[in-house]
């Protein structure tokens, strides 16, 4: 036979028993005694005193069927009510069938008759373990709940360390290289007019050719490090980058958008652009599509940006690569404002990514309390990320 947890500690078991003979009281004791356990079992009978006693530190309650103007089963219901994890064991002279299934699907460990207390001691043991169980279950749960959310929370302020980084180095582009590649351009465009020996204009000729490429250049990193697009609006910003985005890929882009001037709380839109941006990046990218469409819309308090093209889809197990951080990335980013991100796809049908972020208090209060934000449905494969 296994020895439980509270035979190996070998310490000493506090048990209420709510009973009111203290004959049948001394009996229980003795058989744990005689199995071998050190109990420090308190006896009460007293409805008023058994209520106040449930809250305290006990190991175990076992409890009569029949008391002086209650039962053993309005015992069990007041631990329920206090959502104490105690271990319950109902022990009566006798006991109905009806009873004692209704006690166990109260929540009762187990019951049993006092003309049988050979297995009271197991019982007890065995509720007890399952008790402290379930405790250590709940506790790593909570745990991994707290360790989920640190990671959140680290994740959401890498980010936005990242955008406060990318700000800092597109203002050192702009202020600094922009600046000096600026004044250098004006310093050959002057040479160029004043020179007579064509040797030398055409070596500036070059020279403002490659000036010109550099500041186009630090431009196009300028906005992709922070996209001063953005302070137009998020509308001007997306029509900005689908233009460009076809114009670069070559591959038909269409926007649609369901309100022109939007009144996003701050954080949003960059979240929104940077997740359009993501999106079009993979599809360039990776899906071989012919056709992407953006459409942007506000209903009822809730923003939603979809993605969707018509390439090859994704496998699953492209997005369950190790260093498969992409939209990953865009499922932190999108937690920072409230948000989550939905990715959907059918091979060869191409794929489809939604960002949802609830705006108003309203919208927040109307999901329903079992929303799983960032699961997916159906042939979703976001879940399996």
């Amino acid at each position: 036979m296994t020895t439980s947890g509270v035979e190996r500690a070998g310490r000493v078991l506090r048990v209420l028993h709510v009973e009111d003979s203290d004959l049948d009281h001394h009996l229980i004791l003795a058989q744990l005694s005689r199995a071998g356990l050190k109990v420090e079992m308190q006896r009460l009978d007293a409805w008023q005193a058994v209520e106040a006693a449930l809250p305290q530190p006990w190991d175990a309650i076992i409890s009569d069927y029949n008391l002086p103007g209650y039962s053993g089963l309005d015992v069990l219901e007041a631990v329920k009510e206090r959502q104490l994890a105690t271990p319950f064991l109902l022990v009566s002279g006798e006991i109905g069938e009806d009873a004692a299934v209704s006690a166990m699907r109260n929540g009762a460990s187990d019951y049993l008759l006092k003309n049988n207390l050979a297995r009271l001691a197991p019982a007890l043991l065995h509720a007890i373990d399952a008790a402290e169980n379930e405790r250590a279950r709940r506790n790593a749960d909570e745990e991994l709940v707290k360790s989920k959310l640190r990671l959140h929370q680290l994740a959401g302020h890498l980010q936005t360390s990242v955008e406060l980084e990318r700000a800092a180095i597109a203002r050192e582009i702009h202020d600094d290289v922009g600046g000096s590649l600026t004044a250098l351009k004006f310093d050959l465009a002057w040479i160029d007019r004043h020179a007579q020996d064509p040797a030398v204009r055409q070596r500036v000729a070059a020279a403002l050719e490659t000036v010109s490429s550099a500041i186009d250049a630090s431009q196009r990193i300028m906005h992709n490090l922070r996209p001063a697009i953005l302070e137009q609006g998020l509308v001007a910003a997306l029509q900005w980058m689908t233009a460009r985005f076809e114009r670069r890929t070559g591959i038909e882009a269409g926007l649609r958008i369901g309100e022109e001037r939007l009144a996003l709380p701050p954080g949003v839109p960059l979240v929104a652009y940077r997740t359009a941006q993501e999106a079009l990046t993979n599809v360039s990218k990776h899906s071989g599509a012919t056709r992407v469409d953006i459409e942007l819309s506000l209903d009822s308090g809730v923003l939603t940006l979809e993605i969707q093209d018509n390439g090859k889809g994704i496998a699953p197990e492209d997005l369950a690569k190790e260093r498969s951080f992409g939209i990953r990335g865009l499922h932190e980013r999108a937690a920072t404002v409230g948000g989550w991100v939905d990715l959907s796809s059918t091979p060869g049908q191409g794929a489809s990514l939604i960002l949802t972020v609830p705006l108003a208090q309203d919208a927040i209060d109307a999901l329903d309390d079992a929303t799983d934000f960032g699961k997916d449905l159906g042939n979703s494969i976001w879940g399996r990320v």
